[in-house]
């Protein structure tokens, strides 16, 4: 394979995109050699449409016998193109949010060996982001904190945007049957490419809504994704502190957490005994229960540093072998 003249797929999930999803396929440039067209058991029929009124000889449609949600289609999409024999696959959704001329920014960073797997970020310009409805801001805010602690990309933001690159390298070392298939499937993308040491890089892109509507509640990010962002997280400390390797970290933060806690028990304890009997708490006992808490809170700061600056930074996608994690 020569990285000069990449092999590029698009993968565009369709569902419901029945309206826009013809715009989308004109919209894609000659450095696309295939498009794969995911018909995710949409009622409209949108598989179809597409074999009925597109002519680009790059199309092919996959028909899913079941709805697998975005995760699924993307999944699919992927495996198409690997067996083809795509070297990066560029993900588009069909509802003509995306600007396909963006293709070559999204692939520029993978083919030049800087990066494994690109995403969309929307924050870069700040004029820009007043278009996004003030809903939808506060909640791809409150994503990107939560996906920092659970993916260990401290540098990445817009977690739940959709357009994305991968190389097939990389890619064909993924779990496919292990990756959230709904709403979560972008941030658990990034959770599992931190597993395999994967360089995953912002690329900027204006923010851009019309009449589709969007199905990421509150609700869900608040007690679904909340939920599963604290499964990532514990599952990353063990693969990454303790089953793949081990460092002054991996003492950092257990120690950490426990003096903080022990710290902070002894002295609601001592506090409350003290109030029952209407006696102000000894010097003593405030330091026994202060000096645990700060020292607790020094050796977590202390962890967080080592897992901001152990953001993967050298591209595994020329590689041969990689482990695959659970």
């Amino acid at each position: 394979m020569s990285l000069a003249t990449p092999r590029i797929a698009v993968v565009i999930p369709s569902y419901r995109v029945t309206r826009h999803i013809l715009g989308v396929i004109a919209g894609i440039g000659p450095e696309v050699e295939r498009i794969y067209v995911i018909d995710d058991q949409c009622p409209d029929q949108s598989g179809a449409h597409v074999r009925q009124h597109c002519a680009d000889p790059r199309v092919v449609v996959v028909t899913h016998e079941q709805n697998q949600g975005v995760g699924g289609a993307v999944m699919s999409g992927y495996r198409a193109a690997i067996a083809d024999g795509m070297d990066i696959m560029v993900k588009v959704d069909g509802d003509g949010q995306m600007d396909a001329r963006l293709i070559p920014d999204f692939i520029g960073p993978i083919v030049d060996g800087a990066a494994d797997y690109t995403k969309g970020n929307r924050f870069f310009d700040l004029e820009q982001i007043r278009q996004m409805p003030p809903l939808r801001l506060f909640g791809n805010a409150m994503l990107s904190l939560l996906t920092k602690l659970s993916s260990g990309y401290w540098d990445l933001f817009d977690p739940t945007n959709g357009f994305t690159a991968i190389h097939a390298n990389a890619a064909r070392h993924l779990p496919f049957d292990k990756i959230s298939r709904r709403y979560f499937f972008e941030t658990d993308m990034l959770f599992r490419l931190n597993t395999l040491n994967a360089v995953v890089v912002d690329v900027p892109m204006d923010a851009s809504y019309g009449d589709e509507v969007s199905n990421l509640k509150i609700s869900r990010i608040i007690t679904e994704f909340a939920a599963k962002h604290v499964r990532n997280f514990f599952k990353r400390l063990f693969y990454n502190y303790y089953l793949r390797n081990m460092s002054l970290a991996s003492i950092e933060l257990p120690l950490g957490v426990a003096m903080l806690a022990g710290g902070a028990i002894y002295g609601v304890i001592h506090w409350i005994d003290s109030a029952r009997a209407g006696l102000p708490t000894a010097p003593g006992t405030v330091m026994l229960s202060a000096l645990p808490v700060l020292m607790g809170t020094q050796l977590i700061l202390a962890f967080l540093a080592h897992d901001i600056a152990s953001v993967p930074r050298r591209a595994i996608h020329r590689l041969s072998h990689l482990g695959r994690r659970a």
